[in-house]
């Protein structure tokens, strides 16, 4: 293999041995642009990923991929029972209330590795990434020689995967119909740092006979109770917005159009309010709230050893929260994107004044494990964390992020989003 250094331990006996010592470079950027050129993406946007993709892969057990499955599971159960969904939509707003026949495309199981196994640290409903990292599967050579480490499906099965799940959200609300039209919603769009993954969302659609627009909202109207684009009508919208109850006035005609079925949107509101409000986890993560629920005894076990135990910030527990803080991870419930998310240990009284007065989660903190990688030539390790891709509750694709810092970041050298193998 090109561009590569050979291992200086015998690095196929575990995953966490490649992870930690294996310093292999499985990325062909070459082999990457050229299958990005084919999509026709253009050249001002291939000068800017660079840091999107790392050039080394990341590896999990066996018994590891078997966690994250069971782990996804039992959350899809879970949520799924009439009592947690009564709970988690008791803050909801009205909009999330509204009941929901599609699933939600692309939900994103993020993950921490650690001795006990994977740790889920977030949920997210409109989880970014899918298409750069299905592409990013097409341009990997093999690692250490080690076996059982490529990747179990290539970029087109992957792409097909993701093209059938769209038509079955489609299904799911307009039956027979034909879906004609899918417009990729974001806030001024070109303007977002994963910008080449709509080009490619939009060229993967295309290709399988559909009309895809990348629209800021702001540009829609709702003509005859049809959403349209300029003179196109819109069948279905992949929502990509982090307005997640559609309540700024940039995207009041988008939420017109959802709230008189106007058009399939997903994932929608309701889909963030059972899965992604980080109040969630508290429930999730609590044996008393679990079995209320009827959550079946493996379910709870699986569950109580996935998910940190999170807590909700309130003047009741304040003095005890701050006492522990150097355990503990601060988020706010509705955020997103590691925004104004904060480690206990980095905290000042400022900012926990500031977490007093918002609406905010505590979660026990588990560090992220490591992956080594050759930076300048040089032997460093990265932070790492796994992002499951999920569909009506299963794994679709892996990826990780890698990264330096406090939270997950694209600006670390070396770093970005790296394909992971499980390693036999």
């Amino acid at each position: 293999m090109n561009d590569k250094k050979v291992c200086k331990t015998n690095c196929d006996s575990a995953a966490d041995l490649l992870n930690r010592a294996c310093f292999c470079k499985t990325l062909n950027r070459a082999e990457l642009l050229v299958s990005l050129q084919a999509q026709a993406l253009p050249a001002e946007v291939l000068q800017h990923l660079e840091q999107l993709f790392s050039h080394t892969a990341v590896f999990i057990s066996p018994t590891q991929w078997q966690q994250l499955q069971r782990l996804v599971h039992a959350i899809t159960r879970v949520t799924s029972l009439s009592a947690y969904q009564q709970a988690a939509l008791a803050k909801a707003p009205a909009i999330a209330q509204r009941a929901s026949l599609v699933s939600g495309v692309f939900m994103g199981f993020d993950f921490h590795l650690n001795e006990s196994g994977p740790q889920v640290i977030e949920i997210n409903t409109n989880a970014g990434g899918g298409f750069l990292n299905a592409i990013l599967l097409s341009a990997q050579t093999a690692c250490c020689n080690a076996a059982g480490t490529f990747p179990q499906l290539l970029q087109p099965q992957v792409e097909s995967e993701f093209v059938a799940m769209f038509k079955r959200e489609w299904q799911l609300a307009r039956g027979d119909q034909t879906l004609r039209c899918i417009a990729l919603v974001d806030e001024n769009p070109s303007a977002q740092f994963l910008y080449p993954e709509f080009l490619l969302a939009q060229s993967v659609f295309e290709r399988a006979g559909i009309k895809t627009l990348i629209v800021d909202p702001r540009e829609l109207s709702l003509v005859d109770g049809k959403l349209f684009y300029q003179q196109q009508m819109i069948d279905l919208v992949y929502n990509r917005l982090t307005d997640f109850s559609l309540t700024q006035p940039g995207n009041a005609v988008l939420r017109s159009a959802y709230e008189n079925n106007a058009i399939v949107l997903t994932p929608n509101p309701r889909h963030h309010a059972l899965y992604a409000d980080k109040r969630n986890l508290v429930l999730l993560s609590d044996e008393k709230n679990l079995r209320e629920f009827g959550t079946s005894d493996d379910d709870i076990k699986t569950l109580l050893a996935g998910i940190p135990r999170t807590q909700l910030v309130s003047a009741d527990n304040a003095e005890h929260l701050w006492q522990e803080r150097k355990h503990l991870f601060f988020k706010p419930a509705t955020g997103y994107g590691s925004k104004a998310a904060y480690r206990g240990d980095k905290i000042t009284k400022r900012v926990w004044d500031e977490i007093l007065q918002g609406d905010y989660v505590a979660q026990q903190q588990v560090p992220p494990s490591e992956r080594g990688i050759l930076v300048d030539e040089q032997e460093i390790a990265l932070k790492m964390d796994i992002r499951a891709y999920v569909y009506a509750g299963e794994i679709q694709l892996l990826a990780a992020r890698l990264y330096q810092g406090q939270t997950t970041n694209f600006r670390t050298q070396g770093g970005g989003f790296a394909p992971v193998f499980v390693a036999e």
